[in-house]
């Protein structure tokens, strides 16, 4: 097994996020461009962030393919090749005609996105040891937002300089990068030990882990952390683009770069687990994403970013240790558990516009914050439940 601190630990880290900086740069660089696509294509908030909500919920569908999949086929061998296929669509994005081509596109790119996600976890459980894991999905999720970050700045400040068509041929360039360093750097599998393929097995495991009380409330608690923080980017990119702030379309992309708290939060959030039970991690996140969106209420661009920095410090630090938690307590096909917490968290980003957009049309930003809140509480009561549930969970990461 990997062990915390080798050389094999670090190049597999790297390699993973490399991958994921890909991943998420590209699923999220349409962000900024709301605003963009809707002068361009004259249509309305909800129709732009359908770019983002269908290459999400696309995502969040394929996991349930390429997690039993790689249960059965491997992990190193889906993931290259799905990633080949992010390479060639982003390319393809910067052509589209309309936008209905661009939504078609998404789509597909969607499916393809999912193939590392669903995939990557399973494979730190079969090669790391579990403190190395604790610490390196950790770090990998680091990637995450750093990803999230990177696609949504180079995006803005493209879209600034030329035109929308530019993110996204940049963004097919730095993806060709990641995915040279990742098939570099990636080691093989050795302790994978491939299932027969089978989809009444496939079908099997997943609702055996959806039967799991525990794996189900914390698949809930994922999906509607996120059905809530990704979409308030979303709303506060309408709100800042309108009087009095007027924010361009690099200025919005620069607003991401507050998920560096969350890559902090992200890279701290396993070691913490070793001495705090991960319920009660999520339970702390949970509190400081409340936190944060209390701040977003005051009518200041500072308090604003103030606040997006202390929810993406609680998000992160939440969604780390659910992941690593997921992975502890499937008994088995790590993979297909894994998977089913990232359906859920991808279907939460995809449809929670659809939830926030009456509260934006009819209260405008607070009530934004007020349908995020009355969410939050639910997320809170599931973790604190959970810690009821598993109070063994207290520092046995060993």
């Amino acid at each position: 097994m990997i062990e915390e601190n080798t050389s094999a630990f670090w190049r597999a880290t790297l390699a993973l996020c490399c991958g994921s900086f890909m991943i998420f740069s590209n699923l999220y660089v349409t962000q900024p461009l709301l605003p963009e696509f809707q002068q361009a294509f004259g249509i309305s908030t909800l129709q732009a962030n359908a770019s983002l909500a269908v290459a999400t919920l696309m995502l969040g569908f394929s996991l349930l393919i390429y997690g039993p999949l790689s249960d059965a086929l491997g992990r190193r061998g889906i993931m290259l090749i799905t990633m080949t296929g992010v390479v060639v669509t982003t390319f393809a994005l910067a052509w589209v005609p309309d936008y209905t081509s661009l939504i078609l596109l998404r789509a597909l790119q969607g499916f393809l996105l999912g193939g590392l996600p669903a995939i990557a976890i399973a494979y730190m459980g079969d090669e790391f040891s579990k403190k190395a894991m604790a610490v390196a999905v950790g770090i990998y999720i680091s990637g995450n937002t750093l990803g999230g970050i990177g696609g949504r700045l180079f995006s803005g400040f493209m879209a600034d300089a030329f035109d929308w068509r530019a993110s996204f041929l940049l963004a097919a360039v730095i993806s060709l990068a990641c995915l040279i360093v990742f098939w570099w750097a990636l080691p093989a599998s050795r302790h994978f030990k491939p299932q027969t393929p089978s989809i009444q097995r496939m079908f099997r495991d997943l609702t055996g882990h959806l039967r799991n009380p525990l794996l189900l409330s914390v698949y809930l608690l994922g999906g509607l952390n996120f059905f809530i923080f990704i979409n308030q980017y979303s709303y506060v990119t309408y709100l800042l683009s309108d009087d009095p702030w007027l924010l361009s379309s690099s200025l919005l992309g620069m607003l991401f770069i507050t998920y560096l708290t969350g890559t902090f939060a992200a890279s701290i959030s396993g070691r913490v687990a070793l001495y705090l039970a991960q319920p009660l991690c999520m339970a702390l996140g949970v509190l400081i994403l409340i936190s944060g969106s209390l701040i977003l209420l005051l009518p200041s661009l500072i308090a604003i970013i103030a606040g997006l920095l202390v929810n993406s410090f609680g998000f992160f630090f939440c969604h780390s240790n659910a992941s690593s938690w997921v992975s502890r307590q499937a008994p088995h096909a790590r993979a297909s558990a894994n998977a089913l917490y990232l359906v859920f968290y991808y279907l939460g980003a995809s449809t929670g516009g659809f939830y926030l957009d009456p509260f934006w049309q009819f209260w405008h930003w607070p009530g934004v914050i007020a349908g995020s809140l009355l969410v939050l509480l639910i997320t809170l009561s599931i973790s604190l439940w959970l810690w009821r549930q598993d109070p063994r969970s207290l520092s046995q990461i060993s």
